[in-house]
């Protein structure tokens, strides 16, 4: 928890630093923090060790925070108040979050804005609402129609044919990246890269079928 004040020249001595840490300890909902600075990683529950990796993150007043996949292998329960964390210390610090995920429930539930990714290239940004109402890149579609639904529950899950190429491929190659698995191909698509253009106000998109 101290070691980015060291490094990055906090002139504070150890005890300073030590009642630092147990006051970010405190601010991301771990009791007792005094004591639980004692502890080793293996002594804490995986929602615990993610508090502390929070705490370890914001310890030095960052304006940018990013958040990759923070609530991996966490059960729903812990998810939401990790999540939760999060939101109450954007709000307190004024912080801007950069949220990596796979989720799309998550996305939903706390960002405002969202970037589609694809093989290493952005191929949709949109607001947060506008993406879900209006997907517009194959590849965006696919993955909100994947989603599990109570009432598709006997109809067989939906996914994307095919395999996600090599990231070296992009550097080789002038096509689309998602063309190999797109049921909306045409020969451009093979041909030339799309570029990120503005569609309407705010949503953008990477495709030759919203952009030729």
């Amino acid at each position: 928890l101290a070691e980015s004040l060291v490094i990055h020249g906090r002139k504070m001595n150890k005890n300073e630093m030590r009642g630092l840490a147990e006051n970010w300890l405190a601010k991301v909902g771990i009791s007792d923090p005094k004591n639980k600075l004692e502890a080793f990683p293996f002594e804490l529950s995986g929602g615990m060790r993610q508090r502390v990796m929070i705490a370890m993150a914001l310890i030095m007043n960052p304006e940018l925070l990013i958040a990759d996949e923070p609530t991996t292998a966490l059960d729903v329960t812990v998810q939401a108040q990790i999540l939760d964390i999060i939101a109450d210390m954007r709000e307190q610090l004024g912080l801007t979050v950069i949220l990596i995920t796979h989720d799309l429930s998550i996305i939903a539930q706390v960002c405002g804005k969202v970037a589609v990714m694809y093989s290493g290239r952005v191929v949709e940004t949109a607001p947060v609402a506008e993406l879900y109402k209006n997907p517009l890149h194959p590849y965006t579609r696919g993955l909100i129609k994947s989603i599990p639904s109570l009432g598709r529950r006997n109809k067989k899950l939906y996914s994307i044919p095919g395999f996600v190429p090599a990231l070296t491929e992009n550097d080789s190659t002038q096509k689309c990246c998602f063309t190999d698995r797109c049921e909306h191909k045409m020969k451009i698509c093979d041909n030339e890269i799309p570029k990120l253009k503005q569609i309407s106000g705010d949503h953008y998109c990477a495709c030759w079928l919203e952009t030729r």
